[in-house]
């Protein structure tokens, strides 16, 4: 599927809706089939990343229902050997998590994926796991997918994770729940923490000071999870860029979470001098949530590295947009991580972009932008990653000409609403 937009958009106006947030729905989901009994998740993703892990869960014997088209009922009970190989699409997230929690089950059971995943490393959840006792083989020395996992039991261990990885740590505490002894993990930096948010309201012996975080497994049932998900503020970068680089476009957007692990991009435009206004925070679920005016505002380049990139580390290929159209030079450090992601986003950024007429540099592990600049609507590719495909999209908003975006249907992936929401704003797209 291809989207094509014209330039020169009008002002966006409105309070368009976004869908649940795709980290906590995938704890959610996660959790939810390890519980004893019937959970609800209401606002929950419906797309195709969380498609991939409800499937790979029907293959283990949960049950789930849609009573509609984002409220979800998950049956938990014990996990059943599957019959075939678990497919974990292009799902990073989906990998990771199932590896934690099929380390202690009783069975033999296999994950794959695409291509690309086959492609993304996978020997920072591995190598830990094993120290507390996993069973698992692959056919590549770097721990690469296809993964095969022999259940058995795990003890605990204390470990230092050597990048802050909110995935990473997600699988360990996962399978710290069935281990022998405690469980202590030290991150390097914050990473988002909606696992741990989520565990201590089901009520796990989990303690965290700081960086460093306990977790006492005590061998009974999780108890079901009645939650509604946050709107996710990966997904509203994308409109909040928008409205921020479109004259004239004022967005309202409600009920945003806005976990301070996750709030990177916002921190980051309005030091840039984006005019965006705040409403009162509440928490729903244990998490933060909140209304946002977003306004167009002229931006001035900033530079980021250290642990901003870690608290906005899915924002950067919108963030790029942004940058294009701030008056300065905008360094962007400390992000190789962007290069194993489902495209190597440091590389087609700056490729896709060098189309459209941006002054954008490759780093080894960033990028440097040269901004204002205005943009030359162009055939660009979306390289199978949905980020990139929603940011050449905002892109093509306020370039001169029309903008092709080739491969958009990886947009299902996370926000399959996005052209629909852009039209009703009245975007020309189609």
């Amino acid at each position: 599927m291809n989207l094509t937009l014209s330039g020169n958009a009008k002002p966006l106006l409105g309070n368009p809706q976004l869908p649940g947030d795709k980290s906590i729905s995938h704890r959610a989901l996660l959790l939810a089939s390890l519980a004893e009994g019937p959970s609800r998740i209401r606002n929950f993703l419906h797309a195709g990343v969380t498609d991939v892990m409800v499937k790979s869960l029907s293959a283990l014997g949960i049950e789930t229902e849609y009573l509609n088209q984002d409220d979800l009922l998950v049956l938990g009970h014990v996990w059943q050997a599957p019959e075939r190989t678990l497919d974990c699409g292009n799902s990073g997230t989906t990998m990771r998590f199932l590896l934690g929690a099929l380390a202690s089950s009783t069975f033999v059971s296999t994950l794959d994926g695409t291509d690309r995943l086959r492609q993304r490393p996978m020997a920072r959840v591995v190598e830990p796991l094993t120290r507390m006792g996993a069973n698992i083989r692959t056919p590549s020395a770097k721990h690469l997918a296809p993964l095969t996992i022999q259940g058995g039991p795990l003890h605990g261990i204390e470990y230092t994770l050597p990048v802050a990885s909110a995935q990473v740590k997600t699988a360990l505490l996962i399978a710290a729940l069935n281990a022998e002894g405690p469980t202590i993990l030290e991150e390097p930096g914050p990473s988002r923490d909606h696992t741990e948010r989520m565990l201590i309201s089901m009520g796990v012996s989990l303690q965290k000071n700081g960086n460093r975080i306990r977790l006492e497994p005590e061998n009974t049932k999780l108890p079901p999870l009645s939650t509604t998900v946050p709107r996710d503020i990966s997904a509203a970068a994308f409109l909040i860029t928008a409205a921020l680089i479109v004259p004239g476009s004022r967005l309202y957007l409600n009920q945003l979470g806005v976990n301070p692990t996750r709030t990177g991009l916002i921190d980051v435009i309005k030091r840039m001098g984006a005019r965006i206004k705040t409403g009162p925070v509440t928490v729903i679920n244990s998490e933060p949530v909140t209304d946002l005016e977003i306004s167009f505002s002229e931006l001035q380049a900033t530079d980021i590295f250290g642990e901003n990139v870690v608290r906005m580390i899915d924002e950067f290929p919108i963030f790029a947009i942004a940058a294009t159209q701030a008056k300065g030079t905008t360094t962007v450090r400390d992000a190789g991580e962007l290069r194993i992601k489902e495209s190597d986003r440091i590389t087609a950024l700056v490729t896709e972009l060098r189309k459209m007429g941006a002054a954008i540099e490759e780093c080894s592990d960033g990028f440097v932008v040269d901004g204002p600049t205005r943009l030359k609507g162009a055939v660009v590719q979306s390289h199978g990653d949905h980020r990139l495909a929603m940011a050449l999209s905002i892109a093509g908003l306020v370039a001169e000409g029309e903008t092709v975006v080739e491969g958009a249907d990886s947009i299902e992936q996370s926000f399959p609403s996005f052209p629909s929401v852009l039209a009703e704003m009245g975007v020309d797209i189609r």
